[in-house]
């Protein structure tokens, strides 16, 4: 314990020397910018939108950072409207998933079966790996944290499901 605290010590007194040294150098051996490397938002700084046309539609997305579309960490919220359904799926990175508000239904199949999905309340966080065909439903109107490396893609069980999916020609 007390090797601990010395190691903690001396790690903040490193900081703060290179915090009155001017802080970590960026490219080119030039001081970050403190809009570098803090982003906050509260919750009315959101830039809510729809979300990509590869999920159902009625939901909408907030990027807090990164692009999830590309490949780099990704930080990004979905809000769902009561009863959205996202059809059995994975993904092809490990998805970390945060309840932010509302009640979140997740079942682990190929098959949706509303009778077999677990609920998640705020503040419940779960991860999956890409292997895990999973689905999921909103229980009222519901919030999540998503975040991970992407690029971020859903590849669904059944091929069906894609609302992306070809128009079948009759």
């Amino acid at each position: 314990m007390k090797k601990l605290v010395i190691l903690f010590l001396a790690v903040s007194l490193l900081a703060a020397v290179a915090q009155q040294k001017g802080g970590a150098a960026g490219k080119g051996g030039q001081a970050a910018k403190p809009a570098d490397q803090v982003k906050t938002y509260s919750g009315s700084d959101l830039n809510w939108g729809p979300a990509p046309a590869v999920l159902p539609a009625g939901a909408k997305l907030a990027v807090l950072e990164g692009n999830p579309m590309q490949s780099g960490p990704y930080t990004m919220r979905l809000q769902m409207p009561a009863g959205y359904k996202i059809p059995p799926h994975h993904h092809h990175a490990r998805e970390h998933v945060t309840v932010i508000s509302g009640e979140f239904l997740v079942g682990m199949g190929d098959k949706l079966d509303e009778s077999k999905m677990s609920s998640f309340s705020p503040g419940a966080f779960a991860y999956l790996e890409p292997t895990v065909h999973h689905y999921a439903m909103a229980k009222g109107d519901t919030v999540i944290q998503l975040h991970g490396q992407g690029p971020w893609q859903i590849i669904y069980v059944n091929p069906a499901d894609n609302p992306q999916k070809p128009a079948e020609k009759k």
